[in-house]
Order: structure tokens, then C-alpha cells, then sequence
């Protein structure tokens, strides 16, 4: 009799034990619900982050000429920020929050080419009075891009890809231009050789941002989105030559001006003086 009473004791407690196990289930959703919020706070990480990430090729590119550039253009970096550093007060580098992949948010770096304390719009129409002398310079040339050789290195922005938006600005596109925030910004890319702020807007004009946001913002979206739904690895290297071709003319043509005015003709040169 006692054995039995032993023995049931023993069968009374496995309910128990069993009624336990739907709690141990139920904690499972809890770990996986937090799976998503490691996610979104990983714009960095081509594996989790949100978005589409540029495949391993061009990623490898990125990196190879992302450091390649920081160490062979190191000397003209340090040119570039004397430079900026002396043509007026503030600091060398600008610093602002831009929208990355897949609506993440980071910091971009760029030289200074505007005096600070000067307020405007968010992006830079054509004769824009904050823009300094040594900033009109680099932004003809687009040295001024050349810190984001960083942000491409971090993974946070790539060589090839949309113009990296400010969150204020991105968040009044038009929804049929959202499609661009969903991939990875770039240094350049075919909107940001064809479409530049200051070479298609004037500071004349009742609205400048409504004409940005509903006219230039769609071209550039356009542009951008032909080249996306086809990244290949061949098309990135010829916009990025294109590029190359972008700076490295202002540069060419001011020294064929110069070499002109030495080739005049000596009497004139004399005459002149």
C-alpha cells in the first residue's frame, strides 16, 4: 500500500512538469522577436544589414580602392584640409547625417567648403554665397568627396551607387523615389556626374526645394535606378572612369588656358605690358 501511494505521488508530479513546457515554448517568440532589432542596428554588416547590399565583387573593389586611395592620395588630403583649414574659421571636415541602406542612417565626412554659421537650403544651388573660395574650388573639382573614401571603407556608403541623402530631405521624396534608399550610397555615380545641384539649379527661383524634390530628385532617381537593376562590375568601372574624367578636366583646362596665354606671341605679350 505505502508502494502505491509512493508510486502515485511519482505519476501526480509528471503533469506538472509537462505544464511546464508551453511556458518554455512560449519564451522562444521573445528571442526571436529580437532578431530583427539586432538587424536594423547593424548598417555596416553586408550580412545583416537591411536593404541591397552591393554583391562581393564590387564590396572587394570597394575595399581595394577605398584604401588604396586613403594611402596614395594621403599627401593630398593633407594639402586639401591646410587649405580648407586657412581659407576661413571652422573646422576641416563636415560632418552631417546621411540616409544609407535601406533608410539606416550614418555620418558622412567631407571637406569643408562652406563658412559656418550660414544658414540655407540642404543642398547647393548654383552661385550659393556660403560656398568659400577654397570650397568653390574643390567642389568644381570634387575633391571635396574624397573623405568619404572612409565611409566607402566602413561599408557605409560604396563606390557607385545614389547621391547619400540627408534624412530630412529623403523623407520628402516622392514614393515612387523611395526604391533608391533601399540601396547602398555611393561616392559617385551616373545621377551624381549628370545632375549636379549647382550646374542645374539657380539661386533664382521662388521655390528651390520644390523644384529639387519634384524635378531633380526624379531625374537623378532615374538615372540611379537604370544602373541598380543592373550593377555590374563592368558598368561600376565606367562610371567610375567617368568620374575620374569629371575631375580631372576643370584641372586640365585651366592649365591648357595658362599654356595659352605663355604661347602668345612675344610682341603682343610685350605690348600688353
Amino acid at each position: 500500500m505505502l508502494h502505491q501511494i509512493s508510486y502515485t505521488k511519482v505519476d501526480a508530479t509528471a503533469p506538472v512538469h509537462d505544464a511546464t513546457a508551453p511556458v518554455h515554448d512560449a519564451t522562444a517568440p521573445v528571442h526571436d522577436a529580437t532578431a530583427p532589432v539586432d538587424d536594423a542596428t547593424a548598417p555596416v554588416d553586408d550580412a545583416t544589414a537591411p536593404g541591397v547590399a552591393p554583391g562581393p565583387a564590387r564590396r572587394a573593389l570597394d575595399v581595394l580602392a577605398a584604401a588604396a586611395g586613403l594611402l596614395l592620395l594621403s599627401p593630398v588630403l593633407v594639402l586639401l584640409a591646410l587649405a580648407v583649414k586657412l581659407s576661413s574659421p571652422g573646422p576641416v571636415l563636415f560632418r552631417q547625417a546621411r540616409v544609407g541602406q535601406g533608410f539606416s542612417v550614418f555620418t558622412i565626412f567631407k571637406f569643408r567648403t562652406m563658412r559656418t554659421g550660414w544658414d540655407g537650403p540642404e543642398f547647393t544651388p548654383a552661385g550659393d554665397s556660403r560656398i568659400t573660395r577654397v570650397g568653390r574650388l574643390l567642389r568644381h573639382s570634387g575633391l571635396d568627396e574624397l573623405p568619404q573614401l572612409l565611409n566607402v571603407l566602413r561599408g557605409e556608403m560604396t563606390l557607385v551607387g545614389p547621391r547619400p541623402e540627408t534624412p530630412s530631405l529623403a523623407r520628402r521624396y516622392p514614393d515612387d523615389c523611395h526604391e533608391v534608399f533601399a540601396h547602398r550610397p555611393g561616392l559617385t555615380g551616373p545621377a551624381q556626374i549628370r545632375l549636379r545641384d549647382k550646374e542645374v539649379l539657380s539661386v533664382e527661383g521662388s521655390d528651390l526645394e520644390q523644384r529639387y524634390l519634384g524635378e531633380l530628385v526624379r531625374q537623378r532617381a532615374a538615372l540611379d535606378l537604370q544602373y541598380l537593376a543592373h550593377p555590374t562590375l563592368g558598368r561600376t568601372l565606367a562610371i567610375m572612369v567617368d568620374t575620374a574624367v569629371y575631375i580631372v578636366r576643370p584641372l586640365t583646362e585651366r592649365l591648357t588656358g595658362l599654356l595659352r596665354i605663355d604661347r602668345r606671341d612675344p610682341a603682343d605679350r610685350s605690348a600688353r605690358a
